[in-house]
């Protein structure tokens, strides 16, 4: 738990864990995950069918029953599982806390997406009013970091579907937004995709294309390339003998043999001419 959740949950010297009733629980309405994978859900039923809940959830008592404030995922794994009661500890909360719980239970997800935790900043700032700076202290982030996050949310919808898929990292998401043109952005993210692009390969990519300026990195240029331009120039290097560069400009490539003497020049121009003459 953050130190935010932790300060809201603190229980009562006599709070009691009780067996609540399964069909007297309802979810939180404030909570923001509204699919949940099923597959992982089985797994933790299974578990549960073996084990029992380990862990009691917590739970609002309201006019008709309770709502989940934390551990809907261990409920509807219980639902799988067939209880018909499973252990919880009821809390008095406002609706405020409600909102908040939900949110910050959300962010400590394991699969949570880039562009998911930003949602989950927006929405808190959204539904509590608050600035960036108040939810990076509320959940122990730098207000940088926050910041950095929120840009995400401006990226297409296309693109950002890309980085909710794992396919591109939240890092290459930023990197791309430096494009100010969309379709540009959009091709981009495709061949960034298609060719394996690090991070510090799009932003040395993008950087020269665009001469936006890009924080450079410490790398070396080898792991800046795709793989697939790595493996062709280890390829030839073993072909020819010698240290071989391959870049690529706007859709154009120049490959780059290296020499250091006449008698070396000689040799890969004779090695080149009988390879075009086979």
């Amino acid at each position: 738990m953050t130190n935010s959740e932790d300060q809201r949950l603190q229980l009562e010297p006599n709070a009691q864990v009780q067996n609540i009733k399964v069909n007297s629980i309802k979810a939180n309405p404030y909570q923001p995950r509204k699919t949940f994978d099923e597959a992982r859900l089985e797994d933790l039923a299974g578990s549960i069918r073996v084990h029992g809940i380990l862990q009691p959830i917590v739970l609002r008592k309201t006019i008709n029953g309770y709502t989940i404030v934390v551990g809907e995922r261990r409920f509807r794994a219980a639902q799988i599982a067939g209880l018909e009661a499973i252990p919880a500890i009821i809390k008095s909360l406002t609706d405020e806390d409600m909102m908040e719980l939900a949110i910050i239970e959300n962010l400590q997800r394991e699969d949570l997406n880039a562009i998911e935790e930003a949602e989950s900043y927006r929405k808190l700032m959204d539904d509590l009013s608050l600035t960036q700076q108040e939810v990076a202290q509320r959940l122990s982030k730098s207000r940088p970091y926050i910041a950095n996050m929120l840009r995400l949310l401006h990226l297409p919808k296309d693109v950002a579907d890309l980085v909710k898929a794992g396919t591109i990292s939240g890092a290459h998401g930023r990197t791309l937004l430096t494009v100010k043109d969309t379709q540009k952005m959009r091709d981009i993210a495709k061949q960034t995709v298609k060719e394996s692009w690090s991070v510090r390969y799009l932003e040395a990519y993008v950087n020269e294309q665009f001469g936006n300026k890009i924080k450079k990195t410490n790398s070396t240029e080898p792991k800046m390339k795709p793989k697939m331009i790595q493996q062709q120039e280890r390829q030839l290097k073993e072909q020819y003998g010698t240290n071989i560069s391959i870049t690529t400009n706007n859709k154009k490539g120049q490959i780059t043999f290296e020499f250091k003497s006449e008698a070396e020049f000689k040799r890969l121009i004779h090695q080149l001419n009988d390879k075009y003459n086979k």
